[in-house]
């Protein structure tokens, strides 16, 4: 397991939540095919999330990795994103959900 330098209350106190029910339908299905291990409708899906922005509680790099989460209407990825951190990317530890490129997350709960 990847050496962490917070703990799960941690990632609470730093990070807003929401519930995965409350998002988007187009999230919901992204994360029902991160649990299904695909497919994924992007190549870039799966692929290490770098954290540069540093808006996520710091972990090993090649923890997290990035879903796009489908914009209707957009003929591109766009700006909506799932973040799941963890060992088996089928059974992330976490999932954060960004609207607007990584500028926020909100880390969901239940």
């Amino acid at each position: 397991m990847p050496a962490t330098d917070t703990s799960t209350s941690a990632l609470s106190a730093t990070v807003p939540t929401v519930s995965l029910a409350t998002l988007p339908a187009e999230a919901q299905q992204t994360e029902r095919l991160i649990r299904a291990g695909g497919p994924f409708p992007y190549s870039k899906d799966g692929t290490v999330f770098g954290n540069r922005e540093r808006l996520l509680p710091r972990q090993s790099r090649g923890y997290y990795r990035e879903y796009t989460v489908r914009t209707p209407g957009v003929s591109h990825r766009g700006a909506r994103r799932l973040v799941c951190g963890g060992s088996q990317p089928k059974a992330p530890e976490a999932c954060f959900y960004t609207s607007d490129h990584y500028a926020s997350f909100r880390r969901l709960v239940p």
